[in-house]
């Protein structure tokens, strides 16, 4: 973005991806919603026009299963969700212009008048289709009520429309295994008249739109998202965008028991809780932002695993509709815990309101804050981290520069400070500061931005320390010096706070009340207070502790037992006497090298209890030496000419006899009970187990 842009007032429209009604809102939502708002708060700390709008995604066969479930109405159901949903992001202090929801009459509207746009363009068109059917349950499936292998990787329980492991898309038909979520029985194939959009039209379009970026030179997306989408425009087909009845959403238009697919309607509710804000606002006009020749920003925050749907279906459906196209999409990863995915049975799958309960919403907003970049790493919120860092930073750097400083000006300057600025360098740096902030914020690079904070605020109070108020307020000769010394202090918090306010918006209102000024938007950094009036100064932020967060995980856990004991159909899920580690995703495994090894010499190790050292063929004169642990389950000569198992890729491991170079696929508790895995006959050396 240009400086000269920059200094104009910009209309910016911004949303984050629709939560489904179905579900509570997590940590790992929360991820998406604060990057969102921290951005949108700096655009409006900056003077612009900048709006911010959301939606509950309520359509669907789970919200109207489970509305049957709990005895209610899919109306009842989704008006109790989005009251929930409402009062998390309100206390996550994520400010929202509206949020509203996507069975609404604008929606409707919207929807049905996309539809019949492109149908009069010639981009829909329909035929029949065999369609899995649940017998049980008496209806046609959608695609994430069936579960089974994925053609393309064979990951297992994947949905009928997407492989979360290799990120491929596919009909429900073509799964291998499937099975209905919904009774657990096998489909059968049934016959159904089907509507499509043809995304094949848009390959032109949608090619040069991935590859270019706005006016301002803003790229449409990511360049991470640009590689991946353009593997996925070469495969690109009709989009089936209809559903049967039983369904709860928008009825196709002339086409009895024939309801739209939900995600058409749901980014379609982007544009509808918008227009619903425009009927509230005489400064909105709908046009002006959504029409053809809009000069507006539309940006989308979204995870990574609905690129495929925003950046590809998307764009295309407004722009066969007429309408004008985001001006940019952005991804983010997803929030593992500790290194894990978040985990309900270790407590670390932690509802918003779970976490809102124990924590000031503002800590994690930093915390997101202090790692987030640009790009679409997978976001790790270690617990111990969190506490140490809300801690130092918040607590031990930030506010206590204030709190070091603000008694003396309350005790011995009447609470006014020094009408002079001493070190006028230093707090020059400070608000020197703002432009390259400013750039970190807009290119979304939170992280550098607070690294650059906190360095500051580190300068502050080494500033402080080596002055010693506290000695030079003691003496009549050096009092003044004290006077001044705090006072710089005070303004050196006022600039930081301001820099923090998109972040810590909570706080920001606090210190505004300290320091009795107006507004703490970004220009208001440049503004030095001297002769000024405060108040008193009262705690702004207390300390944190391990034991908060034990509590919050343990609190998890009860809440999940508790929902498990309300649902009628939980069934005791058998456990196996080893219990399976964390899942992985299917990239972390394609990293492990798995060759059949010919086992071409074995022998006893000498001093060594338990190993026998394996000479490992792997063909084409490939050979490697391991140590394996199997010495009380088989005999050496038992061994030689075997075909096994091995990981290859292992990183070579020196030991007291020598150097393992691999290792040995084996199952069993141990001892003797121990079986190396033999693979059937046929195999080669060398081959790859995948």
């Amino acid at each position: 973005m240009t400086a000269e842009n920059q200094q104009k007032q910009r209309k910016i429209l911004v949303t984050s991806a629709l939560p489904y009604a179905n579900g509570d809102i997590h940590i790992g939502h929360l991820l998406e919603y604060v990057q969102t708002d921290i951005w949108v708060r700096f655009q409006k700390s900056r003077g612009h026009q900048c709006i911010y709008v959301c939606a509950d995604d309520t359509h669907g066969t789970p919200v109207m299963l489970r509305a049957q479930k709990e005895g209610k109405t899919p109306e009842e159901f989704i008006q109790e969700s989005h009251a929930a949903h409402e009062k998390d992001f309100a206390d996550a202090l994520v400010g929202f212009d509206n949020y509203y929801t996507t069975h609404s009459e604008e929606s409707k509207e919207l929807t049905q008048d996309i539809y019949l746009k492109l149908k009069e363009k010639g981009h829909i068109s329909s035929k029949t289709i065999n369609q899995l059917y649940d017998p049980e349950k008496n209806m046609f499936l959608p695609d994430r009520f069936v579960q089974g292998t994925c053609p393309k990787c064979d990951a297992e329980d994947q949905y009928g429309d997407n492989c979360d492991n290799c990120g491929a898309t596919y009909t429900p038909a073509e799964l291998k295994n499937p099975k209905s979520a919904v009774s657990g029985a096998t489909p059968i194939t049934k016959e159904s008249e089907h509507f499509f959009f043809d995304l094949k039209e848009f390959e032109g379009f949608l090619r040069e739109w991935l590859s270019t970026g706005t006016r301002e030179g803003v790229p449409h997306v990511q360049a991470e998202v640009q590689n991946k989408m353009n593997e996925w425009l070469d495969d690109l087909r009709k989009w089936d965008i209809s559903r049967d009845a039983p369904y709860f959403g928008w009825e196709i238009p002339g086409e009895e028991g024939k309801y739209f697919y939900v995600w058409l309607d749901a980014p379609i509710g982007y544009m509808a809780s918008f227009k619903n804000l425009c009927s509230k606002r005489d400064d909105l006009n709908f046009e002006d932002f959504w029409g053809k020749d809009s000069d507006a920003e539309v940006y989308h925050f979204i995870g990574k695993d609905i690129i495929y749907f925003h950046t590809l279906f998307w764009p295309s459906v407004l722009n066969g509709a007429g309408y004008r196209t985001p001006s940019a999409v952005w991804a983010h990863g997803f929030v593992t815990v500790n290194g894990n995915k978040m985990s309900k049975s270790k407590g670390t799958f932690i509802k918003a309101r779970t976490y809102l309960e124990h924590f000031r919403p503002e800590f994690l907003r930093y915390y997101y804050a202090a790692k987030l970049s640009s790009r679409i790493d997978d976001f790790d919120l270690n617990l111990e981290d969190f506490v140490q860092r809300v801690n130092s930073d918040l607590v031990g750097k930030l506010v206590n520069i204030a709190s070091r400083c603000a008694g003396f000006i309350t005790k011995q300057f009447d609470g006014t400070l020094s009408n002079d600025i001493i070190e006028p360098e230093l707090l020059s740096e400070f608000t020197g500061a703002s432009e390259e902030l400013a750039q970190h914020y807009e290119n979304r690079e939170f992280g550098r931005a607070i690294k650059h904070i906190m360095s500051l605020a580190d300068k502050a109070n080494a500033y402080i320390a080596n002055e010693e108020p506290w000695k030079l307020a003691k003496n009549d000769d050096t009092k003044e010096r004290a006077h001044q010394v705090c006072s710089l202090g005070i303004n050196m918090f006022k600039v930081l706070a301001t820099y923090l306010a998109p972040v810590l918006p909570e706080l920001a209102d606090k210190v505004q009340d300290f320091l009795k000024v107006d507004s703490l938007d970004w220009a208001s950094a440049q503004n030095v207070l001297t002769g000024h009036e405060i108040n008193k100064f009262k705690p702004m932020m207390q300390r944190i502790d391990m034991k908060q967060v034990e509590a919050m995980i343990e609190d998890s856990k009860e809440d999940l037992q508790e929902e498990a004991q309300l649902d009628e159909n939980q069934a005791d899920e058998p456990q196996l006497d080893d219990p399976i580690k964390d899942e992985i995703e299917f990239g972390d495994f394609d990293k492990i090298d798995l060759r059949i090894a010919k086992i071409a010499k074995a022998e006893h190790v000498e001093g060594a209890d338990k190993l026998l050292k394996l000479q490992l063929d792997l063909g084409k004169g490939v050979t490697k030496q391991v140590f394996a642990g199997i010495k009380s389950a088989y005999n050496p000569e038992d061994l030689e000419g075997k075909l096994t198992v091995m990981v290859a890729n292992l990183a070579p491991r020196k030991m007291r006899f020598g150097m393992s170079e691999g290792m040995v696929l084996a199952a069993g508790p141990g001892g003797k009970d121990l079986w190396i895995m033999n693979p059937d006959e046929g195999a080669q050396p060398g081959m790859r187990v995948k």
